[in-house]
């Protein structure tokens, strides 16, 4: 039987759905040609914090780096390695995707613009020994310079440095002792010779093609450095683009795996189910909609689409069928219902699932954490859009019989055949065995909130980085001191305090270095403090060249002062530029850095800002570790008065027949929690989030057992509907992340128990709201 055409309200309704679509798929064009895709695993945290200035350090160290790659190379000697570096460099510009670094500073220039101010600059160590030593002993120094065979220049090269304090400076900024050779940078480091090649990223951020970009080039020209270099050649590499770009190539991979496998599962099982192509094409279509609809939501409200969004969203297949599934199960089994009048009969069941579903995911956003915020719109907008195109166009395009099919009849038949629980010895027994089993799972599950638990980095990537740290000593943006100060002198010389303290720690080898601006630009009462102190040595050096030369010396002069607006107009501070935050909610501020960090010694280092005025330190891996654990027990707390709230509505609803419902989502949970435990899989928050989402679906199989007792099309909605679920979810537990795939793993064993635990406690009598 078939209605007539539909009303002008659902015909306009139908058209106007349409029009939307038609604006998503333009939509969707040009989002894909330039995708804003982010894969910063910095963007999942809270980034506001109630300080601005730390927030302001924050913002420079997630941004420090994010396009520049260093490569560290060496052949059998300096001229093969040189050879070598050179065709590498070649092969980079061919391709154009790596190019070497923009703003490398000119040596020549940097000389310039500090000659003026060189009396004022000293390192810790020639601090120390200008205090410590009588100007007499200073004196003899820089006369045995003079007359010694190393001397060159002369007198007027030697007066103007005679205590040759101006090339160990430079020596001392140079770092772990990179200097140039032969137009580049080079290291001599376990008893090989190293071209030091600094590289920028000109390659779109983030594409989710699969294609390994940085990773092709770099082997292109590894290729070509060991043509040029004439046999083996060792090439690190390391940067946040390449973990970046490693990410997105992942992500690629498990968005194809586990999107179009869910797809390919639904398409399977409708196709079973229903026998023809049209319920196939039907919901294939509201998935793709509610795909496209999270997508374009998700980038119209943050600016931007996260990668794991997009892994995560992968999931919304197996539960935006859902309402295709229910529809054509309902045709199939209510084949003499007029499609209008069906969907009407529908329509209060379909909207409580969506509400049901959309406040599960929304429950992900309760916590301030914008990567949950973007998968919770994403999910929701999907779920919405998926909803509307069932609802209005299913009933307008789907207007012919569902065909029957074996395997149809065979699961909505199976309900009558499902084991239930008794209260018998053998009841009891399998209890206390299941029972068992889950304790002792739950026993072992252990807790881990690790903020490194929501990346995974391939494993050859960060060898190479961690050798390249070694080497380099290139600073971590882990760990750092936040330093502020009421003006920017007040500011240096607190750096100045704190950095005396570590260079303490660099003697004890407790620490390999730091990053400082005052390390280049001292305060002014420093510079005066060390231009006295440089005068004073030159002024008897220059006496005693006197009495022997009889040369006429001009007496040393302090020199200008340099201040820091005329240092950050020269390109010589470019490298430590972005350390310098400026004035931030008046304050001024800067970041010191540090290197060679290894884990035993943070405790020593932290305690380093202690009695310092302005000095903090900053652990953000630990920081944000101890935030996931807060709203890991925030959220649990949110669960259970999830499962209070739900246990008083079906209270309300059923009565004391409610426990049937709720009682079967409780054990999968239990389930699914015990079976990370044996798995020896940690507990995260988002095991916890997980949790939120089996109860916001689970507890629809009991609800609807409880509704439609007996129906067997209702059963087969349920149960394709709950296995295309299991297979996304399933999917999801193959993901490399291992956030991911805890998520996965406890939505895997929490849906699949409670699709089977929920005809096992189903009522015997017919539906009646008063038990």
């Amino acid at each position: 039987m078939t209605d007539a055409r539909p009303t002008r309200g659902g015909a306009w309704l139908a058209w106007a759905w349409l029009a939307v679509v038609l604006a998503l798929a333009v939509q969707q064009i040009g989002f894909w040609r330039a995708s804003r895709i982010d894969s910063d695993v910095m963007a999942l945290l809270p980034g506001a914090t109630g300080d601005p200035l730390l927030a302001a350090a924050n913002a420079r160290m997630a941004d420090a780096g994010t396009r520049q790659v260093v490569v560290l190379l060496s052949a059998a000697d300096w001229t093969a390695t040189r050879a070598g570096a050179v065709a590498f460099v070649a092969s980079l510009r061919r391709d154009g995707v790596l190019v070497p670094a923009a703003d490398a500073v000119d040596l020549d220039d940097a000389l310039a613009f500090y000659a003026p101010f060189r009396r004022g600059v000293l390192t810790p160590a020639q601090r120390e020994r200008l205090s410590s030593q009588p100007a007499d002993r200073q004196a003899e120094l820089a006369l045995a310079r003079l007359f010694g065979p190393a001397s060159t220049g002369g007198l007027g090269a030697w007066q103007d440095d005679p205590l040759g304090l101006w090339p160990d400076w430079w020596q001392a900024r140079a770092g772990l002792g990179v200097q140039p050779r032969d137009g580049l940078l080079s290291l001599r480091a376990e008893a090989r010779d190293w071209a030091v090649l600094r590289l920028e990223s000109r390659a779109p951020a983030f594409q989710l093609d699969g294609r390994r970009r940085l990773q092709d080039t770099l082997a292109d020209a590894t290729g070509a450095a060991s043509a040029a270099a004439g046999g083996d050649v060792q090439v690190w590499h390391g940067g946040v683009p390449l973990h970046a770009e490693a990410a997105a190539v992942q992500a690629s991979r498990e968005v194809g795996t586990i999107g179009l496998g869910s797809l390919l599962a639904v398409i399977a099982l409708v196709w079973l189910a229903f026998r023809s192509p049209r319920p196939v094409l039907l919901v294939a279509v509201s998935l793709a909609v509610g795909t496209a609809a999270g997508v374009a939501v998700t980038a119209m409200v943050f600016g931007q689409v996260h990668l794991l969004t997009l892994v995560f969203g992968s999931t919304l297949v197996g539960v935006a069928e859902d309402y295709g599934i229910h529809w054509f199960a309902s045709r199939q089994g209510h084949p003499d219902v007029a499609p209008r009048t069906l969907m009407r009969q529908l329509l209060p069941a379909l909207a409580l699932a969506l509400v049901t579903s959309a406040l599960a995911y929304l429950a992900l956003g309760i916590a301030p954490f914008p990567g949950l915020r973007q998968m919770a719109v994403f999910a929701a907008s999907g779920l919405a859009a998926a909803f509307l195109t069932v609802v209005l166009w299913f009933p307008w395009l789907d207007r012919r019989r569902v065909p029957e099919s074996r395997f149809a009849t065979a699961i909505a038949h199976s309900l009558g055949r499902w084991p239930r629980w008794r209260g018998n010895v053998a009841g009891a027994a399998l209890a206390v065995a299941l029972a068992a089993v889950v304790g002792f799972g739950l026993a072992r599950l252990q807790v881990l909130d690790d903020l490194r638990s929501l990346q995974n980095s391939p494993a050859a990537l960060l060898e190479h980085e961690l050798r390249i740290g070694a080497l380099l000593g290139l600073p971590s943006p882990a760990q750092f001191f936040l330093v502020e100060g009421a003006d920017p002198q007040q500011l240096l010389e607190r750096e100045e305090a704190l950095t005396a303290r570590l260079d303490a720690l660099v003697r004890d080898g407790a620490l390999g270095g730091w990053r400082a601006v005052s390390d280049w630009l001292p305060s002014a009462s420093r510079q005066a403090a060390d231009a006295a102190r440089v005068i004073r040595a030159e002024a008897a050096a220059l006496a005693r060249a006197r009495e022997l030369t009889g040369e006429p010396f001009a007496a040393p002069s302090a020199g200008p002062v340099l201040e820091p607006d005329a240092w950050l107009a020269q390109p010589v501070s470019a490298p430590l530029r972005p350390l310098w935050l400026g004035r931030v909610d008046g304050r001024h501020g800067t970041v010191v850095m540090l290197t060679g960090v290894q884990r035993d010694t943070l405790p020593r280092l932290a305690g380093q800002g202690e009695g310092l005025d302005g000095v903090r330190w900053i652990d953000r891996t630990a920081g944000y570790s101890a935030l996931l654990g807060h709203y890991r027990r925030q959220m649990s707390w949110l669960l259970l008065a999830g499962y209070a709230a739900v246990a008083v509505v079906l209270a309300w609803r059923f009565g004391r027949s409610g426990w049937r419902a709720l009682l079967p989502t409780a054990l999968a949970a239990l389930f699914s929690l015990a079976a990370l435990g044996w798995l020896g899989v940690p507990l995260q928050l988002f095991g916890v989030l997980a949790q939120l989402l089996l109860l916001g679906m689970g507890v629809d199989y009991g609800i609807f057992l409880l509704e439609h007792r007996g129906d067997p099309a209702s059963w087969l909605a349920v149960s394709l509907g709950a296995a295309s679920t299991l297979l996304a979810f399933g999917l999801l537990a193959l993901s490399a992340t291992p956030a991911l795939h805890s998520f996965g793993l406890t939505l895997l064993f929490g849906i699949g128990a409670v699709w089977l635990l929920s005809p096992c406690l189903r009522a015997d009598a017919p539906a009646d709201p008063s038990h």
